[in-house]
C-alpha cells in the first residue's frame, strides 16, 4: 500500500511544476493534437516539446495516479530528459528542474 503522505508529496511537486511552468509563461491553453498526444516515442519527443510533455501527458497521468492511490512507477528519470530538452533556452530552468528532480526523487521513494 502507498503511503498517503508520499502519494501528497508527489501531488505537491506536480502543483509546484505547474506552477512555474505557469511562471514562465509555458502552459498552454490549448492542447496538442490526438496525433501529437499519441506518440509511441519516450517524452512523445518526436511530436511535443518537453514543457508540453509535462502538461499534457506527465503532469495528468501522475495526477490520475495520486488521485486513485497508486501505485506510482517504480522508478522516475525525467530530469536526464529535461535538461537536455531544456539546455540553451531563453528563461532560467533552474526552478523547473530542481522541481523535476525533487519529483523523480519523490517517486524513487515508493
Amino acid at each position: 500500500m502507498i503511503d498517503a503522505r508520499h502519494l501528497q508529496d508527489v501531488a505537491t511537486l506536480s502543483d509546484a511544476i505547474e506552477a512555474e511552468l505557469r511562471a514562465q509563461s509555458l502552459w498552454e491553453t490549448a492542447p496538442p493534437s490526438p496525433r501529437a498526444l499519441s506518440s509511441p516515442l519516450p517524452f512523445c519527443c518526436d511530436t511535443l516539446r518537453f514543457t508540453q510533455w509535462l502538461q499534457w501527458i506527465c503532469l495528468p497521468r501522475t495526477r490520475a495516479l495520486v488521485d486513485a492511490g497508486g501505485p506510482l512507477p517504480a522508478h522516475s528519470a525525467i530530469r536526464p530528459m529535461a535538461e537536455e530538452a531544456l539546455r540553451g533556452c531563453d528563461w532560467d530552468t533552474d526552478v523547473l528542474l530542481s522541481l523535476i528532480g525533487r519529483f523523480d526523487q519523490a517517486i524513487d521513494r515508493a
